[in-house]
């Protein structure tokens, strides 16, 4: 009997480090070949782009699959189901599987869809991880302090009410079987206390939760679990399912487009172009590459809220386009016009 491939489902709102953490995982994974399924949410896939060759015999190019046509538990049966169907069809099965799911989805539809017979005889889930971003959680994003809260209110319109933000990273949270806190570099000790105080009181009982900075976790700790989470579903009811029965979600509260901008002027105006345009128009989430004048490397860029990062990830490839793509993630509606206009003003010269 040919013994089930273990899945890792690796989940956590936007920005938390998912991709981070699966660089280090596929970088260390100890020469166990993955295949591993990205579900982007936007145009423009970003998260490949990063990870591609990351892993080179670990993770070939052609296990790397992508989902881009919309949030992955909005898309189980025409999509994850035929995609997973095709992958263990492949004479050279994998010796084990990470899908890193879009920052907007809700976990629970996809551990359900492992219960499906299409490939429930192939595959178990070794185990679920989600990311949280202890940087935000420190500046009260996400979290039940409500006294966090209203001292964000004045500079965050977001949380002026419960949104459903909140409730999605708590679904995230109680579907989880591992917690990662990464950035816990940028907190302090005690903050960290109170963010793993808070978070355990809406994780289930007997859910992991480790420290992390740049998403290194002892990959011993993320692969191996051997959980069989199909089989161990009770406890982690979505908020969308306690209240409407099960009923099928949709994203309708979030929205995203993708830009090119021409002849950026330079990093640090690129940047804080971004930074700006991110605080006048609450923009959620941020991420592309950049060419920059004379840099034979590309930058890559990672926005969480005004928080923008950026390092450059590689060469440009030969002929590859040299362009700066982004894209914007945000609550919907999202007034494309006015962010498209202060991102291009990026190529324009700095005053």
């Amino acid at each position: 009997m040919t013994q089930k491939i273990p899945v890792t489902v690796i989940t956590g709102f936007l920005g938390a480090g998912k991709t981070t953490l699966v660089r280090h995982l596929l970088a260390h994974a100890n020469g166990k070949r993955i295949a591993l399924i990205i579900n982007e949410f936007g145009e423009m896939g970003v998260d490949k782009d990063i990870l591609a060759g990351c892993g080179d015999a670990t993770c070939r190019e052609e296990d790397m699959i992508e989902l881009a046509n919309g949030c992955i538990c909005c898309t189980v049966a025409d999509e994850f189901i035929p995609t997973m169907q095709a992958l263990l069809a492949r004479p050279d099965r994998p010796d084990h599987i990470v899908i890193e799911t879009s920052g907007l989805a809700l976990p629970q539809p996809l551990l359900r869809a492992f219960n499906w017979p299409q490939i429930k005889a192939e595959v178990t889930i070794d185990g679920v991880v989600t990311v949280a971003d202890a940087a935000a959680l420190a500046e009260g994003r996400f979290a039940n302090d409500e006294a966090a809260v209203d001292a964000l209110r004045s500079a965050d319109d977001m949380l002026d009410h419960e949104t459903p933000l909140g409730e999605l990273f708590e679904d995230q949270l109680v579907a989880a079987d591992l917690v990662v806190l990464n950035k816990a570099d940028l907190v302090s000790d005690a903050d960290l206390a109170t963010i793993e105080t808070n978070l355990r009181a809406e994780m289930r009982p007997g859910t992991g939760l480790v420290r992390a900075r740049n998403g290194h976790v002892d990959v011993a700790a993320l692969l191996g679990m051997g959980l069989s989470t199909e089989d161990n579903l009770g406890g982690r009811d979505s908020h969308h399912e306690l209240e409407h029965g099960g009923e099928a979600h949709e994203h309708d509260d979030f929205d995203s487009f993708s830009l090119r901008i021409d002849d950026v002027v330079g990093k640090d105006h690129l940047l804080a172009t971004i930074e700006a345009t991110i605080r006048a128009h609450d923009v959620l989430r941020l991420k592309g590459f950049a060419a920059l004048p004379g840099a034979s490397a590309r930058l890559a860029i990672q926005a969480v809220g005004p928080r923008v990062s950026a390092y450059f990830d590689r060469p440009w490839l030969a002929g590859e386009p040299r362009e700066t793509r982004l894209v914007v993630i945000g609550e919907s509606p999202l007034d494309r016009a006015a962010i498209t206009a202060g991102l291009q003003s990026a190529a324009q010269a700095a005053a």
